[in-house]
């Protein structure tokens, strides 16, 4: 009978002190006779990360290690999640046991790309006490309110596709307003995002007065607001900068508002189905006739470039060129994993971050792995050596470039590229035509 069982039986009242008394005694016998009474032929903790000062989780014999996928799979904007939903999949097939116990990913969750579906959503993850992590979210506005309740819980989050800066940094040593110490991500700041669209638009298309439009979501303002910064320091002028609604439909307001400072180029980073009205509307409102259209990895997606007015359109977002990246934790490589993609769901990849939604769940797969250890055929998993874990991370082979986490998160292998969409007719063409590379 292993310490934890026997600390686990006092808590329940059903061993009598005179026999606890009894059975520390003889551990302590143990472990004069030999030595680390932590190695004691059983398994034992002997090389687990952690102090187990976030608890530790036991999972018993036959049963399997918990792990949950936040993500936006329902609703307008389910293109984004689902993809992240099933590469997340693939990574725990190609994985395997963790220390010979299974993987499981229980109901995928949905965070609606909104802070009360994140929030809904990390209430009914952090009320099960055997999970240790989380894949998601999709949006940075769901993990706002989802990642604060995920974390003080003690288990981890790592987002494949979150971006906003508010969650980590701004990368000069400020904690951004939303983050949460057990926060990660493997998609890319969008304070890099807004560096190279900015250096884009001002250095290639030779702009120098732009516009902007956000919605009011942590991502899409932040990268507004990083354009912004960017754009303004490279000697650029943003002559307008507004917010719409989610939900809007009519867009001539805001869009005749930006029209004023007669920009030469106009950056909207927000999602469907409002993206989709901006692009229509654009054109018709005096002042833009002729203004270049700019947008990000939030309507890089087949259903918006399918739309006759995406063409011409230049797009921001993660650089998807994997070549023959290889995961170091499965061996699978990039053409591997996409084509394992394509014989489960009959399609490629909707959106961008298929890649970094592999690497989160590889890393999450082998923190859990440096944090466990076997007795008596229970594994224990100490909440406090999984963050230890990915704060050491360096180095890392992912499918997305090489990884390593700095103090506030932030993971990624940070490289974008700028896509110039020429035709509806041709999206794969398109995500292909690469127009800039940074840094």
């Amino acid at each position: 009978m292993s310490r934890y069982k026997i600390l686990g039986l006092i808590r329940l009242g059903r061993l009598s002190i005179p026999f606890v008394v009894a059975l520390l005694a003889v551990f302590a016998l143990l472990a004069t006779s030999c030595g680390n009474d932590d190695d004691d032929g059983s398994g034992g903790r002997v090389d687990a990360l952690g102090d187990g000062s976030l608890g530790i989780v036991t999972v018993a014999e036959g049963e399997s290690i918990q792990i949950r996928s936040l993500n936006a799979i329902s609703g307008p904007v389910a293109f984004l999640g689902l993809p992240n939903q099933r590469a997340i999949e693939l990574a725990i097939a190609d994985y395997g046991a963790v220390m010979g116990f299974s993987v499981d990913l229980g109901t995928p969750l949905d965070d609606l790309c909104s802070p009360e579906g994140g929030q809904a959503a990390a209430q009914t993850i952090v009320a099960d006490e055997q999970v240790i992590g989380v894949i998601g979210t999709s949006c940075s506005g769901a993990a706002v309110a989802a990642a604060p309740l995920v974390t003080e819980a003690g288990m981890v989050m790592i987002s494949p596709s979150n971006t906003s800066p508010a969650l980590t940094s701004d990368f000069e040593g400020n904690a951004g307003a939303n983050y949460s110490v057990g926060y990660y991500r493997t998609a890319h700041n969008d304070v890099v995002q807004g560096a190279a669209m900015a250096n884009f638009v001002f250095s290639e298309l030779g702009v120098d007065n732009a516009a902007a439009i956000h919605d009011g979501d942590p991502y899409t303002q932040g990268l507004a607001q990083a354009f912004r910064n960017s754009f303004e320091e490279l000697g650029g002028t943003v002559s307008g900068f507004t917010g719409i609604n989610k939900g809007d439909t009519d867009m001539v307001p805001a869009l005749t508002e930006v029209a004023g400072g007669s920009p030469g180029a106009l950056f909207f980073p927000i999602f469907q189905p409002e993206g989709d009205f901006i692009a229509g509307q654009a054109p018709t409102v005096s002042g833009l006739e002729s203004t270049q259209l700019l947008a990000a990895d939030g309507l890089l997606v087949d259903e918006f470039l399918a739309l006759g007015d995406s063409e011409g359109m230049y797009f921001s977002g993660p650089d998807l060129r994997f070549g023959t990246n290889m995961n170091q934790s499965t061996g699978q490589n990039a053409d591997q994993i996409l084509a394992a993609y394509n014989q489960a769901h009959g399609e490629a990849p909707s959106a961008a971050f298929w890649g970094h939604s592999y690497d989160a769940t590889t890393l999450l797969l082998d923190a859990i792995a440096a944090a466990s250890w076997v007795e008596d055929g229970d594994l224990y998993i100490d909440r406090a050596g999984v963050r230890q874990h990915l704060n050491s991370v360096s180095g890392y082979r992912g499918i997305t470039g090489t990884l390593s986490c700095d103090d506030f998160g932030d993971c990624a292998s940070p490289k974008i590229t700028i896509i110039h969409h020429e035709s509806s007719a041709a999206i794969e063409a398109s995500k292909n035509n690469v127009v800039y590379s940074y840094p």
